[in-house]
């Protein structure tokens, strides 16, 4: 089966932030994602946003660890 493209808005409330603040993450590269269509629409992998909860449910558990 074909991976599912999710828009920044899909991005936005699956992690219960603001669109802009998924737009950010996309931008700075926190998030793996691309622009489609001429307008530069961004879509996200779901994989790829999987990755990043992992990566910051690991980061956050370093954290609480280290203090």
């Amino acid at each position: 089966m074909p991976e599912r493209m999710l828009t920044l808005a899909d991005v936005a409330e699956i992690l219960d932030i603001t669109v802009p603040t998924a737009r950010s993450l996309v931008r700075q590269g926190e998030i793996q994602g691309f622009q489609v269509g001429g307008r530069g629409m961004w879509r996200v992998e779901s994989k790829e946003l999987d990755a990043y909860i992992e990566r910051e449910k690991a980061a956050a558990a370093a954290r609480r660890t280290t203090s």
